[in-house]
């Protein structure tokens, strides 16, 4: 019984992505692990901007500190 947990910045990720990627990783589990779709589990939680942080720096300011492409 496969749980994946993806987790995201609240930005905008629409209902249409999220089916996307919750057909997609369950998917991979089948073709990968040969695990059953009935029985796997995928949540995807929205977290706020403010509470993400890389490299030691709130999301935001990472962004910042990157050089334009």
């Amino acid at each position: 019984m496969p749980y994946v947990n993806i987790k995201v910045t609240d930005e905008g990720v629409t209902r249409e992505q999220k089916a996307a990627l919750i057909a997609g990783v369950t998917d991979l589990l089948v073709k990968v692990l040969d695990k059953s779709p009935a029985s796997t589990f995928v949540v995807i939680d929205e977290v706020a901007l403010a509470d993400w942080g890389i490299g030691g720096l709130p999301v935001e300011e990472f962004r910042r500190s990157l050089p334009a492409l």
